[in-house]
């Protein structure tokens, strides 16, 4: 197996197709849902690392709430985007950059944090295991981790529906890597759950990301409102079986 992929080359184009339309849109509202359970209603300031954080869209977001924010990315080019845009934001006070892949935080990021973040990145990972103990490390006790991962489960009902069954038989992470926005390693989120609670972490909330979007025939999605959308997202997100069906899974978890 290959090393772990990063973003380089790709960094505008990733902006564009991400977050340049409802994809991205729906994946911030059902994190921003689910992290309002733990963020502070009065004021109180976290101290917050996005390992991974990409172009810094949710460490904008957090900063802008007034807490302080760590932003580790191992891209240059993606970190590039998140400085440009914390800088026009006028968050460089709340927002420190690091370029830095999670395994390279020990003896660069050394402190413990309120909260981290780690949101689709270990599916880039060649070895997805190893990314929770360098995670755990920077939570401090009674802090909280908030993952979120794309679903193998996802990719194999989609193959279901589309009649796919070669691909299936030739075994999805196999097919994977025809295309350059496929992760490299998707997971199984009972997987990721066992292994969050062998960390003897607490799940607070578990939440799909983008249930029923992508299964939509081209025409429906078309025709479809981007708020009637959203509103549907964010209502199914929690509730099986479509939870276990979206394109990602978000686990918020407690450290106790």
């Amino acid at each position: 197996m290959g090393g772990d992929w990063y973003f380089d080359g790709m960094a505008e184009r990733y902006r564009r197709r991400i977050y340049g339309g409802i994809k991205g849109r729906i994946r911030l509202a059902i994190l921003r849902d689910d992290l309002d359970e733990v963020l502070p209603a009065d004021g109180t300031r976290l101290t917050i690392l996005d390992a991974g954080g990409g172009q810094g869209q949710m460490a904008i977001r957090l900063a802008e709430q007034g807490h302080a924010v760590t932003l580790a990315e191992p891209s240059a080019e993606m970190l590039d985007y998140a400085r440009a845009d914390v800088r026009a934001a006028g968050l460089e006070d709340r927002v420190r950059l690091v370029e830095r892949p999670i395994q390279g935080l020990a003896g660069v990021v050394e402190e413990r944090f309120d909260l981290v973040l780690c949101h689709a990145v270990m599916e880039w990972m060649a070895e997805p295991r190893t990314a929770i103990d360098p995670l755990l490390a920077r939570v401090r006790p009674g802090g909280h981790l908030s993952l979120m991962v794309y679903n193998a489960r996802a990719m194999t009902f989609q193959s279901l529906l589309r009649g796919d069954f070669d691909k299936i038989r030739a075994g999805i992470e196999g097919s994977t890597r025809k295309k350059r926005f496929t992760p490299i390693s998707p997971l199984d989120p009972g997987a990721v759950a066992d292994w969050l609670a062998a960390a003897g972490l607490e799940i607070v909330v578990a939440s799909g990301v983008r249930c029923f979007h992508d299964y939509m025939p081209r025409e429906s999605r078309e025709r479809a409102a981007l708020e009637d959308v959203l509103e549907m997202e964010r209502r199914f997100s929690r509730e099986e079986p479509y939870r276990s069906l979206g394109r990602y899974v978000h686990y918020l978890c407690r450290r106790p």
